[in-house]
């Protein structure tokens, strides 16, 4: 992978994407059963600055299927190569994590398998449906790669009976190709589409500060309400080193506002825009806007 230097990473960052740490007894309790039981979650590995926030109100976010990515996007630290076999076991493991947990809302994601023949399909299902039997109450939220948009994985997955699924659609259709490895614009739409005609709540999320354009980023909006999305997050690009792809804005609060007002003006059910925004963040708000929409 190429390195890219720029002058935006070199200057210091506007005040607005300063974290404001929101400790209380509850994310201190849910810190400690991590560190103590060894429990994976992205929330931690991927030094989400939403963590303190959402680990208070029980909400945590796992990785299933390894950690070894088979595809190697210009935006992600995830680590590109070879992975292992999924681990048979881990649908359970996860299952046990949200228990001890005590977890109101599990949000799944993973890497990319492109090297598996169902893309990792019947894992994500089995992990779904044993967190269901541990955890009747819990709500559970999926963020799942594009499966190639093929129908008869995507409908293992949603058999499986998850509340939310989202796919995010990561940038504007222009920038695709230069932060995308392998993804396609399309098939990310025609993934969430057939995800929506399933019957399935439907969510995604896009980065801004590429050097995308606001009419860019209103048509993707709109692609992506067209495709039966109801759920949309707009974050701030953070470069992960400086071997990725560079920062070309810092987009300020007062314009993911207006990317908010949009969003709802094309009729999502909810929006969370902000710098500091990512896609799991305020999952259970966004999931009862939706729920309120389809009654």
């Amino acid at each position: 992978m190429p390195k890219f230097h720029d002058k935006v990473d070199v200057l210091k960052k506007p005040g607005w994407l300063k974290i404001r740490l929101h400790r209380s007894a509850e994310f201190a309790r849910v810190r400690k059963i991590v560190e103590e039981r060894g429990l994976h979650t992205i929330c931690s590995s991927g030094k989400c600055p939403n963590q303190a926030e959402c680990w208070s109100r029980r909400t945590a976010t796992f990785m299933i299927l390894g950690e070894i990515c088979t595809r190697g996007c210009r935006f992600c630290a995830t680590r590109t190569g070879r992975p292992l076999a999924p681990d048979a076991d881990e649908p359970q493991k996860v299952a046990e994590s949200v228990a001890l947990m005590e977890l109101r809302y599990a949000v799944i994601t993973s890497v990319t398998r492109d090297d598996l023949p169902d893309g990792g399909a019947a894992h994500w299902a089995a992990t779904v449906e044993a967190i269901r039997r541990r955890n009747p109450g819990t709500v559970i939220e999926l963020l799942i790669p594009d499966l190639d948009a093929r129908r008869d994985l995507l409908e293992t997955v949603v058999a499986s009976g998850p509340d939310l699924v989202g796919h995010n659609i990561e940038t504007v259709e222009r920038l695709t190709p230069a932060l995308r490895s392998r993804a396609k614009y399309r098939t990310s739409l025609e993934t969430l589409r057939l995800l929506h005609a399933m019957g399935a709540a439907t969510k995604s999320g896009l980065m801004v500060g590429l050097g995308e354009s606001d009419d860019e980023v209103l048509q993707t909006l709109a692609d992506l309400r067209e495709a039966g999305v109801g759920v949309v997050t707009l974050g701030q690009y953070l470069r992960p080193t400086l071997e990725h792809y560079p920062v070309a804005e810092y987009v300020t609060p007062e314009k993911f506002e207006w990317y908010r007002q949009k969003a709802l003006e094309m009729g999502f059910a909810y929006c969370a825009s902000a710098p500091l925004v990512r896609s799991s963040y305020m999952a259970e708000e966004a999931l009862r806007s939706v729920k309120a929409l389809r009654r």
